[in-house]
């Protein structure tokens, strides 16, 4: 927790941009029947049913302190969309000397997917663009990259959406909109604050 934390406290530096990563799985909904339209003073209304059309997974990475981030809807969540997706946030900094990524500690978030997906040179060559930084098991609320999601799903997806492409888009739209706002997150909790208020999860010393 204070490696991560200690990671947030590091000023700009484009040559070592910290980038967090996170992703969602999203159910994708679909209407039984057309919605009533909004009337003044009211919203629209939609029926209480609804048709199941699948799970879409939405794939974020932020740069907290540029105001930018990354976004990808793929159909399945796994090693080898993983691993596609850490390439394209490669591609997004190509002059960077090294990228620093923040994410959970999840099963399909290791560098041997680069393996699975990728010949063996270009799977070294993208592992030695990044320096992993892991937040620990029950730890994801350290992740940045969970608050740029939240932010998402509350502006962006907190309503039926029923394919794969019609939430791509709309989730390019809001990203778009958001880089324009360059809109960033001021990281405030540091390792101090952690041993103050999480004195219960640190080792009791008797002397």
């Amino acid at each position: 927790m204070e490696h991560v934390l200690d990671v947030y406290r590091r000023p700009y530096n484009a040559a070592y941009p910290v980038v967090c990563m996170d992703e969602t799985p999203r159910q994708l909904i679909g209407e039984t029947r057309i919605p009533l339209p909004v009337r003044p003073g009211e919203p629209a209304r939609h029926d209480y049913e609804y048709k199941r059309c699948g799970v879409a997974n939405v794939l974020m990475a932020t740069e907290p302190l540029a105001g930018k981030r990354i976004t990808q809807v793929t159909e399945r969540r796994g090693r080898i969309e993983w691993a596609h997706f850490v390439d394209d946030i490669a591609r997004h900094y190509p002059d960077a000397d090294k990228i620093i990524l923040v994410m959970d500690n999840l099963n399909t978030h290791s560098p041997g997917a680069f393996y699975e997906a990728f010949a063996p040179e270009r799977a070294k060559a993208l592992w030695d663009r990044f320096e992993f930084v892991f937040t620990p098991k029950h730890g994801s609320w350290l992740n940045v990259a969970e608050i740029e999601i939240n932010v998402m799903i509350r502006q962006c997806l907190a309503r039926r959406i029923d394919s794969r492409e019609e939430m791509a888009a709309e989730v390019a739209a809001w990203q778009a909109r958001r880089d324009q706002m360059k809109a960033t997150i001021d990281w405030q909790f540091t390792a101090d604050d952690a041993r103050i208020k999480l004195k219960r999860l640190y080792p009791t010393f008797y002397v």
